[in-house]
């Protein structure tokens, strides 16, 4: 299996969801597309073994993916729809109160470049209530960075380790990050984003507002934010219409091909595996 499936839980998800070992998923037959993004759902640079299949989210991705010439895309809804269809939310839900702002983060082999402090005054001027602030792992364990942020008076978390080469995989960050979301009022992020769409899916109102900050080494091919801004200007601003948002938010994450655990079954390659249950 390719090691990003593993990456923030996802294929501990699908297993779950078809009544196998969560703790140990099978091997997926292709490639998971692990967070939203304005191409194929995919990295512009990413080399596939041919003919092996490529589970996006939605249509859209794969309309764009066989525009650049690749094939064998199966659109099957973002695992988060699958998560939050297992993990129904409380009945009453308890009262939202604040904001959780999810600041542009890098990842192991690129690093953000921006003011945290030029964003932290726009947040406090944006924001009324208390304010959580999730940073990536790697921002998360710089002090210098996480200080800012804890000086400015915010809570500080992060939701875990996505793992890498299938080592220090948290199959939990999904549930912190859906418990977080379901106690606060909005989501915010400097740039349109997975978690946006999760908070979205979750309930959250939701904003994009702030310095974007720059990404060393930012491949061109995506458009950058300006092409993100042209989009979806419905979702930018510190306050955004709620039902367009959601709208966005179920076809963007692909609410209409979830498909059945017989399905993923199949199209995993996972018939001859056999149920924990």
């Amino acid at each position: 299996m390719h090691h990003t499936n593993h990456f923030y839980g996802h294929a501990h998800i699908f297993a779950r969801y078809c009544g196998l070992d969560r703790r140990r998923p099978p091997r997926i037959n292709g490639y998971l597309q692990h967070g939203w993004n304005a191409l194929d759902g995919f990295g512009p640079r990413e080399r596939y073994v041919p003919a092996t299949p490529k589970f996006v989210w939605t249509d859209t991705m794969r309309r764009r993916g066989w525009a650049r010439g690749r094939r064998d895309y199966y659109p099957i809804g973002a695992p988060w729809l699958y998560l939050t269809q297992m993990e129904p939310p409380a009945v009453p839900e308890p009262e939202r109160e604040g904001t959780i702002w999810y600041p542009f983060h890098g990842w192991e082999r690129q690093h953000v470049d921006g003011d945290h402090q030029r964003l932290i005054d726009e947040i406090r001027e944006v924001e009324r209530g208390p304010v959580t602030v999730c940073l990536y792992w790697l921002e998360f364990g710089e002090p210098k960075i996480r200080g800012v942020y804890e000086d400015a008076g915010f809570r500080v978390i992060s939701h875990g380790v996505r793992g890498w080469m299938k080592k220090g995989t948290d199959p939990l960050f999904p549930h912190r990050q859906l418990a977080e979301l379901r106690r606060h009022r909005r989501v915010a992020s400097n740039r349109l984003s997975t978690a946006v769409f999760h908070g979205i899916a979750a309930g959250c109102e939701p904003a994009v507002y702030g310095d974007p900050m720059v990404l060393a080494e930012e491949d061109p091919m995506h458009g950058g934010v300006a092409r993100v801004r042209r989009l979806w200007p419905e979702l930018h601003g510190a306050e955004v219409d709620l039902v367009t948002a959601r709208q966005i938010a179920a076809e963007e994450l692909g609410v209409r091909y979830r498909v059945s655990p017989e399905e993923i079954r199949t199209v995993f390659g996972w018939s001859g595996e056999t149920n924990d249950l």
